[in-house]
């Protein structure tokens, strides 16, 4: 990788963010995953349960990425109890 693209940022992977978080909850797996946005952490997050996978992404922005985290699995929770099992349809 050349000099330049490793100053600007070039030749980035596009791999889904690193977990900052996980909780086994209820039976499913809740991952916070925030990521950076406009120089603020994005709430996002994933949860999963026997192969399947609902991902997530609020509007909410946190300047702290472990608030974020943390906000991101409480989000997961209230899904988690508010849908169940028909998230993934």
């Amino acid at each position: 990788m050349s000099f330049w693209s490793k100053l600007f940022g070039g030749g980035a992977s596009a791999a889904a963010p690193a977990a900052a978080k996980t909780l086994d909850y209820n039976g499913y797996l809740i991952s916070a995953e925030p990521f950076k946005e406009g120089g603020q952490w994005q709430l996002a997050g994933r949860i999963t349960k026997e192969g399947k996978e609902h991902r997530f992404i609020r509007a909410d922005k946190f300047s702290d990425k472990d608030d974020c985290a943390e906000i991101a699995i409480a989000k997961g929770q209230l899904i988690v109890d508010q849908l169940g099992e028909r998230m993934f349809k």
